[in-house]
């Protein structure tokens, strides 16, 4: 999948394309079922299929304190939307500059002109542009006027409940992972590099690997059992198929601030079980497929470790049941 970062290096695409816009946040089943009608729409015109997304995502630019933890990073986001079977994926830079567009130049300069786009899938609810002047309505009219197609996005739903990024959050607050696992159509998973930590964990017997995780507030926290898989490990399967489908290693996680040790930044720190090699740089994935607990603060290491211990054990049960 090629992807554009900004539109300063987005070039004439002379052959046209089908296209959607949203935040794919998650990337979850709606949106696989939105992508896969994008995909086939797109081979059966002879078109490349391409999705444009925004970073940061609005609710975070006009409200950075109070937009939702995201569920994806940026890279992570990409990787799924590219095996779903994206052709191209274009990354507007959502700025001031940008904010001042009004919907008539967005679909003219940039659909048209740029993009060429033949079709355009959005939801009936879509805004855009300047004081949020472009809707659903206004698109189907430059539609008739520049010659494309505008379909709304199908309302997707699983128990009679439509699925959206934040039932997802609401979900995994809870620690229904079952759940989770359900609306994205996998294991709910974050990716890293193996970072150097202050090797605590060592001390008390469970080493950990440590992933930092850029990200302002996790949308999961706690104690999980997990399996950590990833190209670097030789284990490179499309990131859509099932923990089941995919070889790994188990282990146990830890993720969010550490409170018995009073950390100031997000880690997700995960304790492998029989692997004894070196993952230090390499990047990896990790499952969260069980939840044990809430994080919390111990009064001594000690006291940890006599936690951890449990934890480890119910981790291993869980393994064998699975």
């Amino acid at each position: 999948m090629e992807i554009i970062r900004g539109l300063h290096n987005l070039s004439r695409q002379k052959n046209g394309c089908a296209a959607t816009i949203g935040n794919f946040d998650g990337v979850h089943s709606g949106h696989q079922h939105i992508l896969t009608q994008l995909t086939q729409t797109a081979q059966s015109r002879q078109l490349a299929s391409l999705v444009i997304i925004f970073e940061p995502q609005p609710q975070e630019f006009f409200a950075p304190q109070s937009a939702p933890a995201r569920l994806t990073r940026f890279r992570d986001k990409a990787e799924v939307i590219a095996d779903c079977g994206i052709d191209k994926l274009l990354v507007i830079h959502f700025n001031p500059a940008f904010c001042q567009l009004s919907a008539d130049v967005f679909v003219k300069k940039i659909l048209v002109d740029k993009l060429g786009v033949q079709y355009l899938q959005v939801g009936d609810d879509f805004q855009f542009g300047k004081d949020r002047g472009g809707n659903f309505k206004t698109l189907q009219k430059s539609g008739r006027e520049f010659g494309f197609e505008v379909e709304n996005t199908p309302t997707f739903s699983i128990n009679n409940e439509r699925v959206s990024s934040t039932r997802i959050r609401h979900a995994l607050e809870v620690g229904d992972m079952e759940l989770t696992r359900t609306l994205l159509k996998r294991p709910y998973w974050m990716s890293g590099h193996i970072q150097h930590g202050a090797k605590r964990g060592r001390t008390i017997g469970f080493p950990t690997a440590n992933v930092p995780l850029h990200r302002k507030t996790p949308a999961v926290s706690g104690v999980f059992a997990v399996r950590l898989w990833g190209k670097d490990l030789g284990v490179c399967k499309n990131t859509l198929a099932d923990a089941s489908e995919r070889q790994g290693i188990n282990g146990i996680a830890n993720i969010g601030y550490r409170p018995t040790v009073d950390g100031k930044k997000g880690l997700l720190e995960v304790h492998l079980f029989d692997f004894d090699g070196d993952l230090y740089g390499k990047l990896v994935h990790v499952d969260f497929l069980h939840k044990i607990r809430d994080e919390m603060k111990f009064d001594s290491f000690e006291i940890l470790k006599e936690q951890i211990l449990n934890d480890a054990v119910e981790a291993k049960k869980y393994f064998v049941s699975a």
